[in-house]
């Protein structure tokens, strides 16, 4: 693909494209998870899920290990369109059911959300990166147990290739203008 190209695919999203991926947003490991940052998972990933499913978009959600950590927050749980995913490995790449489910969506940008920054989702960027996807990291939507390792797995998605951003520029992206009854659905999300 020539670079241009790719450089357009990384920065502008296309809602033709793109899929919602939740990893591992579960209820037994959030509780280790600082309050506010906490909250702020909750709100924004319920954000991306609801406006993903409006707009039409693919999600998929995972959980790590769910006999030890817990399902997926009720929450959340409830707007999914299917049940999550559950896995042992790290990476939803390195899962076969969750590599399956995103290859299966034909769509070639991951919007990521989820925890923990340093390990499940830093793991699934880098091999969806290798795997020639566009990846968009809503920083406002993704934790660690410490500020240290969240900002250490922020900055290897980065490093690996993708695309920060906050669940904000990922809805006004995707919705492209406000002349539309989806804007003012949506836009209402945000206040």
């Amino acid at each position: 693909m020539p670079s241009d190209e790719a450089d357009q695919r990384a920065l502008a999203l296309d809602r033709a494209d793109a899929f919602l991926l939740v990893i591992d947003v579960q209820e037994k490991l959030i509780e280790a998870m600082p309050a506010e940052r906490r909250a702020m998972l909750k709100k924004n990933a319920e954000v991306l899920i609801r406006a993903a499913t409006r707009l039409g978009l693919p999600v998929i959600a995972t959980e790590q290990y769910p006999k030890g950590l817990g399902p997926t927050v009720a929450q959340l749980r409830e707007l999914l369109p299917d049940p999550p995913l559950q896995k042992m490995e790290f990476s939803c790449g390195a899962s076969q059911l969750a590599a399956g489910k995103i290859i299966g969506t034909g769509r070639h940008q991951a919007i990521v959300a989820g925890m923990e920054a340093h390990v499940c989702v830093f793991q699934t960027v880098r091999d969806l990166l290798r795997g020639d996807f566009a990846v968009f990291v809503a920083q406002d939507a993704v934790i660690s147990r410490s500020e240290e390792n969240r900002a250490v797995g922020l900055r290897l998605c980065e490093k690996a290739g993708a695309t920060l951003t906050s669940t904000e520029t990922v809805l006004f992206d995707l919705l492209g203008t406000s002349d539309s009854a989806e804007f003012k659905e949506l836009s209402r999300l945000i206040k």
